[in-house]
């Protein structure tokens, strides 16, 4: 054991608050055995003072009651055997009849040799009980020690709402001395560590067990707000708009100082836990993911990015994928979800072409129009095309004053009419892109108002959009769900018509 690894218990008396911590583990059920491994584990209880290689119960994270697993990797390498399967999901399971929110602190070696491939199988009924905990609304939050590998990072340890590790920390599905000695050479350096992880969309944040609790806290401040009863926000009078030519707007949507979803979620928003990628190995700069709250309502916020979006790395297919995730989000844990669109269009390349650009649209739009959650889509900035659609079919849809909506940039659809750029000013006109012409199409819902240009009072700006948010965020959820989407199915199927 490292002289610097944390003990399962001294992990919870950091993250928990002092004094909490209430164990639940009944004494391990063993099955007749080897008198060798009855030796190893005589061993394992002498060196680590606990009974398993799990350590189960319940605690509080700044007053919250919240239910907690953790490894313990001087018991046999943390290894799950049958022993600490069981215990594993009787904790899960007591959870989630209590309506407890999880924590779980793996460090694992993966699953226990000794009993072959018995424990192996355990981690089917793990994942069974982390799943229906996960069915029945409630968060799971996992923070990833140094090592997780095996058997327990290829179930429980991949399952979390979100996911966090320990700086440094060994993360793989094999680990590199089995590796080594099934295949003859060392495992290539740096690729299964924590920062590389995150780097690909694998784990939400990089932080050392000191921040924890400050996380756990922040996140289930989200994770768990009253969804019903929620007071209801001041209803925000429309405002009046002056009529500005939809090429100003166009040439507004693009200065460099405008306020993008970042600025915006750093005025109007509280309890920002930003997630990083799909969970599934991807990671794409264009799109900003987060819990976050407006005043007293929860959601889960997808931003389209424009500092992340460059003429050499547009919004590609990841980015929608990491959309798709936190479609998921709020459908598993019945959180509503906010979209922010501000794109000058989705990548044109080869890889997009590869990567399925068209399908991710496709399916991008599909869930999130039948999403069981209220949605509100924020048209922000630039509208462009395939990329911007993907994020807009909401229960609400609001926009700035200066943002607009095209199948393409005005330039583009100039040049397929008239094979030149010139006309761009006409065509924006023509197509009705602008904000007044959508709340007149029926397509937004309220603009917000600009004065005179959200790049000249961004702090201003930013929080009216917030309060507007807010209001029409506290509205959806005292709607009644059936009714409030049929009737995001019924606006989308008479649009036009």
């Amino acid at each position: 054991m490292s002289s610097t690894r944390m003990s399962a218990l001294e992990l919870l008396d950091v993250a928990l608050d002092d004094g909490s911590f209430v164990r639940w583990d009944a004494p391990p059920h063993r099955v007749p055995t080897d008198p060798a491994y009855e030796a190893e584990l005589e061993g394992a209880r002498q060196r680590s003072g606990l009974d398993e290689a799990v350590v189960t119960g319940e605690g509080r994270i700044h007053g919250r009651r919240v239910a907690v697993l953790a490894c313990e990797f001087s018991f046999l390498a943390g290894s799950i055997g049958v022993a600490a399967a069981e215990r594993l999901v009787d904790a899960v399971e007591r959870a989630t009849s209590e309506g407890l929110p999880l924590l779980a602190a793996p460090v694992s070696g993966g699953t226990r040799m000794q009993e072959g491939t018995i424990a192996f199988l355990q981690m089917v009924k793990i994942s069974a009980a982390i799943a229906a905990h996960k069915a029945a609304g409630l968060p799971y939050l996992v923070y990833l020690r140094n090592p997780t590998t095996g058997g327990v990072l290829a179930s429980w340890g991949s399952l979390g709402h979100v996911t966090v590790a320990e700086p440094g920390a060994l993360v793989g599905f094999l680990g590199p001395r089995v590796f080594e000695a099934l295949y003859g050479q060392q495992f290539p350096p740096g690729v299964q560590v924590a920062e590389n992880l995150m780097a690909h969309g694998l784990v939400d944040a990089v932080l050392p067990v000191e921040d924890l609790a400050t996380l756990a806290d922040r996140a289930l401040n989200v994770l768990l707000a009253p969804r019903e009863g929620l007071p209801m926000a001041p209803e925000i009078p429309p405002e009046e708009l002056p009529d500005v030519p939809a090429w100003d707007s166009i040439i507004r949507s693009r200065r460099e100082d405008r306020p993008g979803v970042r600025r915006f979620l750093r005025y109007a928003a509280t309890d920002v836990v930003p997630l990083s990628g799909t969970g599934e190995g991807e990671l794409d700069p264009g799109l900003l993911l987060v819990l976050a709250r407006f005043g007293g309502a929860p959601c889960v916020v997808l931003g389209q990015d424009r500092r992340g979006q460059t003429a050499d790395r547009p919004m590609g297919p990841a980015a929608l994928r990491e959309a798709r995730r936190g479609m998921r989000l709020a459908r598993e844990l019945r959180l509503p979800l906010v979209t922010v669109i501000d794109t000058p269009g989705a990548a044109l390349s080869k890889e997009a072409e590869e990567g399925g650009m068209a399908g991710e649209i496709a399916r991008s739009l599909t869930e999130l129009v039948t999403l069981q959650a209220p949605t509100v889509a924020l048209l922000l900035g630039q509208g462009t095309g395939g990329g911007a659609l993907a994020l807009l079919p909401a229960d609400r849809v609001l926009a700035a004053e200066h943002a607009w909506l095209s199948p393409l940039p005005p330039e583009g659809a100039s040049a397929i009419l008239y094979h030149d750029t010139e006309h761009a000013p006409e065509m924006a006109e023509k197509q009705g892109v602008r904000s007044r012409d959508l709340l007149a199409a029926g397509i937004v819902d309220r603009v917000i108002g600009e004065r005179p240009d959200a790049a000249d009072e961004p702090e201003d700006f930013c929080r009216r959009v917030g309060l507007v948010l807010e209001s029409e965020l506290t509205r959806l959820l005292h709607a009644d769900p059936a009714t409030r989407s049929a009737a995001r199915l019924a606006r989308y199927r008479r649009l036009g018509t």
